[in-house]
């Protein structure tokens, strides 16, 4: 799958914000979009799934965060700790971290398709796996 064609309809900012997950709030956000395509299905909308595409998923991340930060706070015992744990969550930044704020798509590319980030890759639904085991047949052929 040609590098651009695999960012889809999705925004080179939420790709870098996507990035920038830590490896629980990307599992929050796997687990929304695993959600929704469980949950179109089961109603016969199995095209309603695909209106959460990243812009959409990073919004109800947002959402549950700030939510969840709500619903705590009333209860001052689990307040300090849990605030502070939301507010230092990339879900609820608006601001990208520096180090993906500036990586251009083929940067974010090549990012994604490193071992460590293979999981954005399926989100993204690109089969990652595929093309390294075609990269490591045409090393070993040559």
């Amino acid at each position: 799958m040609p590098r651009v064609e695999m960012l889809g309809d999705n925004r080179v900012e939420d790709i870098r914000w996507l990035c920038s997950l830590s490896e629980s709030e990307l599992d929050l956000i796997i687990s929304l979009k695993e959600m929704a395509i469980r949950r179109a299905s089961i109603i016969g909308h199995d095209s309603l799934s695909n209106k959460f595409d990243l812009k959409m998923l990073r919004g109800l991340g947002f959402v549950l965060m700030q939510q969840l930060n709500e619903r705590l706070g009333d209860n001052p015992e689990v307040a300090e700790s849990v605030s502070g744990c939301v507010d230092g969550s990339n879900l609820v930044k608006h601001e990208i971290k520096e180090e993906f704020r500036e990586m251009g798509v083929e940067e974010l590319m090549a990012y994604i398709r490193s071992d460590r980030k293979k999981r954005i890759a399926e989100l993204l639904g690109d089969d990652a796996d595929d093309d390294m085991v075609t990269v490591k047949k045409k090393k070993n052929k040559s």
